[in-house]
């Protein structure tokens, strides 16, 4: 049986559970989300080995059963309604999330892509672009920073021609709408307001100009890479996840054989067996590392592609069940 981390909404989840069922093997998709105010996990240290348990849904389920676990895009855990105080249901989450990440290093089993805390780590991207330049990567010269005075200098040494990015993508409120902060090329403008950088760092980059962007998806050490034409469309220039599936074009793009296999390279030296990587593909034909994210959307790329990714995942998780003996349908 294969154990899905993620939250309902996850339409990425429901591409794989027909393939995962094709090949006649079981899954519990469950929302660390719902935990501990519907679900129920204990670690029991008997006899020098830990036994953790999962009820949820009225099920109990022995983490044994689990050949593999696919840690998608779980939600962080929350507390009961009942639980009113706001201290208390601080507390209470808090705790819960110990829980969790002490329940993921003592789970012995396959994880897809990592456990939480290797996710977070790579998804970190100083560190990711650090692995790339040690595996020979082009990667921008790069500047993260909230010295106010760094991005003048960053602005003046790329001559104007300078992008800002999160560090990472999180979404904050405006007014109680939800924004999010894309890439974004730095004019004068920016430079006269930029005290504000001061309140939180941000990511500085000189401009790479685009023939196409590349969406390359590693499985294990099988890769799938995707050209994205954004350079189409006003909207998806500077970054195309303003409207991805929208205004772009997409292609199915032969990446040389090196590259391939530094891409794997990376995605395995972060300790992972899933990564997105974004990579810019320059008129001049030069292939640029922009970023890695270790749970990276792909369904859309599949619906305009064909690339079988969600089999590749499938084929990755069920790998464990034929270790362990157990039958697996072909």
């Amino acid at each position: 049986m294969i154990l899905i981390l993620s939250r309902k909404e996850d339409l990425a989840v429901n591409l794989v559970l027909p393939k995962l069922a094709e090949r006649g093997v079981e899954a519990l998709w469950w929302d660390p989300g719902d935990y501990p105010a519907e679900s129920r996990i204990t670690s029991r240290l008997t006899g020098g080995r830990w036994r953790h348990t999962l009820v949820t849904g009225g099920v109990e389920y022995d983490s044994s059963v689990f050949s593999a676990v696919w840690n998608r895009r779980p939600s962080r855990p929350k507390a009961a309604d009942v639980v009113g105080d706001a201290t208390h249901r601080d507390y209470a989450e808090k705790v819960a999330r110990f829980h969790l990440n002490g329940w993921e290093d003592a789970f012995e089993t396959r994880w897809f892509p990592a456990r939480t805390a290797d996710v977070l780590r790579a998804q970190n991207k100083l560190v990711n672009l650090t692995a790339a330049v040690r595996l020979g990567f082009t990667v921008p010269e790069t500047t993260v920073t909230n010295d106010p005075e760094e991005l003048v200098e960053a602005w003046t040494e790329a001559e104007g021609r300078l992008i800002a990015k999160e560090v990472e993508f999180v979404e904050f409120g405006i007014d109680g709408t939800g924004h999010n902060f894309y890439t974004t090329p730095v004019s004068r403008r920016h430079l006269t307001g930029r005290n504000r950088l001061a309140h939180a760092p941000a990511i500085l980059q000189p401009y790479v100009d685009k023939a196409v962007e590349l969406r390359i998806t590693v499985v294990g050490d099988r890769v799938f890479t995707a050209e994205i034409h954004s350079q189409g469309s006003r909207a998806t220039r500077h970054d195309y996840r303003h409207y991805e599936g929208h205004f772009s074009q997409y292609a199915v793009h032969d990446l040389p054989d090196d590259l391939e296999r530094r891409c794997v390279e990376l995605v395995g030296s972060l300790g992972l067996a899933f990564g997105c990587i974004d990579v810019i593909l320059t008129p001049e034909g030069e292939y640029v590392y922009l970023e890695l994210n270790p749970s990276g959307q792909w369904g859309w790329l599949e619906e305009f592609t064909d690339l079988p990714i969600s089999e590749a995942i499938a084929d990755w998780l069920v790998a464990g069940e034929r270790r362990v003996g157990r039958k697996v349908s072909a």
